[in-house]
């Protein structure tokens, strides 16, 4: 909103400062300031008012350490990122943007399904909260909306370079408008650690026949499908014990505004040979919001936790991930860059999987891990939470660092 107020002034009235409003570093350095002071100064009075009327988590009974004491701890504490990811991007971020109305509508979506969750746990007295194929159900359609909108909506594009190959080959050449060719809608999306990076959906039906490739939107929006439901519930199972899901949910964004700066500057963009997406380059604003929100959130979620995400949280954080990797066509890097969260996901499917088989072939269940998900497991053999949260979080800045690598390591 100020972002189209302060344009107003620029070109009626020439306002002094107000042309700063069109850089967008300027806007995310704003963004990640007020979602900071948002989440730590009103971040206290949601906690309050969530005392106030009782939303603590019921803590099950499994044998952990210190767990006991976090009886009656507030949950919810989600609706704090919420918050100060919304307001700052309401105010700074270009709301015609494809790209951020799709965010708004990931946030609010999942943000809706995480809030039933946690509402039916406390206020229904269900500690199953939300039925799993519910969950899914929303999953589903949050997935079904944002593959068709990244399919078919004509603003999201790609431009690839037009030059002649032996242009290509200069570097740091500052590269023209008509050095691409024009927008064109494609399925192309980057694939990491590959020479030719570049990986075609339509070619996984287009073999059929010259025509086939119209109806790519039959593989494309599956995969998207799979892609939010599988990042949304890792990021899920990772919020188990105080700061860990915060701390590497806000590396995993940081990252993210990385390659979403990068792949909407075309000369960035052309120096890294990396795809170039017009209009992508907006979401650093919703990046920028983020990291202040979680960064703030932290500090009240910090080991010993003062409040807890809940499903309002880590559901929304998921699925704004997803989308935001599948946005600047870095999906296929999501295995690497959110790969605490993979690691918790298999550590269930594995645990759970390998208990049935030997169950079945036995006759008693036998377990790979001593808990799942994995941070469990560590607590089980004696590690203090704290320390399992520091070393999750250097694995995680490991996983960015060697995700921004591929940006020129082919």
């Amino acid at each position: 909103m100020l972002y189209y107020l302060f344009k107003y002034l620029e070109q009626n009235f020439q306002f002094p400062g107000a042309s700063l409003f069109g850089f967008l570093s300027f806007r995310a350095a704003m963004a990640i300031i007020l979602s900071l002071l948002i989440s730590t100064v009103y971040g206290k009075k949601i906690i309050n008012f969530l005392n106030r009327k009782q939303v603590g988590e019921s803590i099950r009974e499994l044998g952990l350490e210190g767990q006991k004491q976090k009886e009656g701890t507030p949950t919810m504490g989600g609706l704090i990122i919420i918050l100060a990811t919304v307001v700052p991007v309401l105010l700074f971020a270009k709301l015609d943007n494809i790209y951020i109305i799709l965010l708004l509508i990931t946030t609010f979506w999942m943000g809706t399904i995480g809030f039933i969750d946690d509402y039916i746990k406390k206020f229904k007295k269900d500690k199953e909260g939300l039925k799993g194929r519910f969950k899914i159900l929303g999953q589903v359609g949050l997935g079904i909306i944002v593959g068709a909108t990244l399919y078919f909506h004509p603003e999201v594009t790609i431009k690839e370079e037009a030059t002649a190959p032996a242009m290509a080959q200069v570097e740091m050449a500052t590269p023209s408008a008509a050095s691409f060719s024009p927008e064109i809608k494609s399925t192309k999306t980057t694939i990491p650690f590959v020479k030719f990076n570049e990986f075609d959906y339509s070619s996984l039906i287009s073999w059929i026949s010259p025509t086939a490739s119209q109806y790519a939107w039959l593989i494309f929006i599956p995969i998207i499908i799979f892609i939010v439901t599988a990042v949304s519930n890792g990021a899920n199972l990772t919020d188990g014990i105080d700061g860990l899901a915060a701390g590497t949910s806000s590396i995993i964004v940081l990252t993210l505004g990385v390659f979403a700066w990068i792949s909407g500057n075309i000369i960035f963009s052309d120096y890294l040979n990396v795809m170039y997406i017009p209009r992508v380059e907006e979401i650093t604003i919703y990046i920028a919001a983020m990291v202040g929100a979680l960064i703030g959130f932290l500090w009240y979620n910090a080991y010993p936790a003062q409040v807890f995400m809940g499903d309002t949280g880590s559901l929304t954080i998921g699925g704004v991930i997803a989308v935001v990797a599948i946005a600047v066509r870095k999906e296929w890097l999501i295995p690497v860059l959110c790969g605490i969260f993979l690691a918790e996901n298999l550590s269930v499917v594995l645990q759970v999987a390998y208990f049935k088989f030997t169950k079945k072939k036995y006759g008693v269940g036998r377990r790979i891990f001593l808990m799942s998900p994995l941070h469990h497991h560590y607590q089980k053999a004696g590690y203090h939470e704290s320390k399992i949260v520091t070393r999750f979080w250097i694995v995680g800045i490991l996983l960015a660092i060697v995700s921004v690598v591929t940006l020129k390591i082919r």
